[in-house]
């Protein structure tokens, strides 16, 4: 699947579940640096994304990636705010 394709999967698959958490699903990217893949899921919120945050979000998102499958390579799963740089 291309990337462009595969980001809009995830979305698709990550906006309603950070809005069910109370989240604002801000980005996604899905990018391979080196040898390595990774999918970036950003998420921010009235006051801020804290760690506690991105961890659950991250742990429920995992096994629904696991079941639906979207991807076919191996690729690290990084959950974070979009920092201080964001475009308001």
């Amino acid at each position: 699947m291309a990337k462009q394709k595969i980001e809009g999967r995830i979305e698709e698959l990550a906006a309603p579940m950070a809005e069910d958490l109370g989240y604002e699903l801000v980005d996604v990217e899905y990018v391979k640096e080196g040898p390595n893949w990774f999918l970036r899921i950003y998420l921010d919120k009235k006051g801020g994304i804290s760690m506690e945050d991105c961890e659950a979000f991250s742990r429920p998102f995992s096994e629904l990636l696991d079941r639906e499958d979207p991807i076919d390579t191996s690729y690290y799963l990084e959950v974070s705010s979009p920092g201080l740089d964001r475009p308001l």
